[in-house]
């Protein structure tokens, strides 16, 4: 009984993972966009919109641009799970956790990445409405969208960097410290994992605004590199690489019009 449930529930699990990203792709052939969020001719008239105009555009209504973030969520972080839930499958038997506390960890860390995006379509309906992007999600200044990146490679250098890392790095030291049984313990390990998760990794999910926020290659590799940083064996090794090309990238992003103007 265990071992099917343990089947069903990883089954599930990368069911869950599949259907996302088939989503979002239907969503941006839908938008007329390829996989690096370039626009077609239909993509590039909505781009143009603006959003007051008196029509139903659903990447200026709260709902469905809740629902296209909710499910860049699961698509994106959710991979980044796995090594918490194997980790949780070893202290099944030795700690007294339970398939229903496994199933409580990914829930409450889900729920958290939901929230997340409760406040990232906040943020980005109201660059939307500044006119600071366009609706695709695409910040309409170079200074913008290098800033950005800068601010995310900087805060690779940091402490609260350093400190959520360190938890999603190593979840069984996270378990083994705040260790709770049942559906209900686990729901709450995965509502704190969740948040340390969120503290970790909130700046690849802003740089959607940099390529726009339905650019599929850009997930794709921001979701591999974020699956490598929470590998135990090497995770600790790339955090900082990846804050100075994004450093490094920001600087030639602004500068690359002052080269060009020049």
């Amino acid at each position: 009984m265990q071992g099917t449930l343990r089947t069903v529930g990883w089954l599930a699990f990368f069911a869950s993972i599949l259907g996302a990203w088939v989503f979002l792709y239907m969503m941006a052939i839908g938008m007329d966009l390829d996989l690096f969020g370039r626009p077609g001719p239909m993509g590039q008239a909505m781009q143009g919109m603006d959003p007051r105009m008196d029509m139903r555009m659903p990447m200026a209504e709260f709902g469905p641009l809740f629902a296209m973030w909710a499910v860049m969520m699961a698509a994106m972080m959710l991979p980044t799970m796995v090594p918490t839930l194997r980790a949780y499958e070893d202290l099944m038997i030795s700690a007294n956790g339970t398939r229903a506390g496994w199933f409580g960890v990914l829930l409450g860390y889900f729920v958290v990445w939901v929230g997340f995006a409760v406040l990232i379509t906040g943020v980005q309906l109201v660059l939307l409405f500044g006119g600071v992007i366009d609706m695709l999600g695409i910040a309409r200044s170079p200074w913008l969208q290098g800033g950005l990146l800068i601010v995310v490679g900087a805060f690779q250098f940091s402490r609260a960097k350093e400190v959520c890392h360190g938890v999603c790095h190593s979840p069984m030291s996270y378990f083994l410290t705040r260790w709770k049984t049942g559906f209900g313990g686990g729901l709450r390990m995965g509502l704190g994992l969740g948040v340390f998760c969120v503290g970790c990794c909130w700046g690849f999910m802003v740089l959607g605004f940099v390529g726009g926020v339905m650019n599929l290659a850009w997930m794709g590799l921001a979701t591999l590199f974020m699956v490598i940083e929470k590998l135990p064996q090497i995770g600790h090794v790339v955090t900082k690489p990846m804050g100075f090309a994004l450093i490094i990238a920001g600087l030639a992003v602004m500068g690359w019009p002052v080269l060009m103007g020049g």
